[in-house]
């Protein structure tokens, strides 16, 4: 299985919680399923708590899902406790929640076109991926606008409101980060698509380039 570089793999704290849940009965799938529930958290603290206290959750949930994303990989391979569905596990909630994600951010902020595009264009970069792979190619899992890098940005964007002192521009970054996340996804389905092909014409990579 093609794996994205994730440098918080490494962190002693992550480390520690994954090898903790590998020896609990928690399965990979289970904490694949989690990212989904994280996921909620966002429209859950916007449209329901509202506020400094919902931008807050909202952020949490943002990164719970990708502490899960995470953490569901170390415990289905360094732990051992890879399961026949694992891969559809590892796919499939990731696909649901940058949409529930992004189009909630979009609304919540009067962006809702937008939040929708940046949904569509997070599901391209997937499809993108592993339509190269589909080919017999690695998946690529390069940006600009990779899922670590949608998140980032997103998670920068709500912190205007979750902040006293920065509440009156959080609309105007909002519609600056999704723009941003938009401009970047539309990007990296070129980068990638454009590493496919020149990969099944053979066309070695120019060098200090990344695919």
């Amino acid at each position: 299985m093609d794996r994205r570089t994730v440098s918080s793999r490494a962190n002693p704290m992550i480390r520690a919680l994954a090898g903790a849940l590998a020896r609990s009965a928690v399965t990979p799938d289970q904490i694949s399923a989690f990212s989904i529930a994280a996921a909620t958290a966002v429209p859950a603290g916007l449209f329901w708590i509202g506020g400094r206290a919902g931008a807050v959750v909202a952020i949490a949930g943002i990164q719970l899902r990708l502490l899960a994303n995470v953490v569901d990989g170390l415990v289905a391979i360094e732990g051992g406790r890879r399961s026949a569905l694992g891969e559809v596990w590892n796919e499939l909630p990731d696909r649901v929640t940058d949409s529930v994600i992004l189009v909630s951010l979009g609304y919540a902020f009067g962006q809702g076109a937008l939040g929708w595009l940046c949904a569509l264009l997070a599901l391209a970069t997937a499809y993108v991926r592993v339509f190269g792979g589909a080919l017999g190619q690695p998946q690529r899992f390069s940006g600009p606008m990779a899922k670590q890098h949608r998140m980032f940005v997103a998670t920068l964007a709500l912190v205007p409101a979750a902040l006293p002192a920065l509440a009156a521009p959080a609309p105007q970054a909002m519609a600056i980060a999704l723009g941003a996340i938009a401009a970047g996804s539309a990007l990296t389905c070129v980068r990638r698509t454009h590493a496919i092909a020149r990969a099944l014409r053979g066309t070695p990579r120019p060098s200090g380039t990344d695919a």
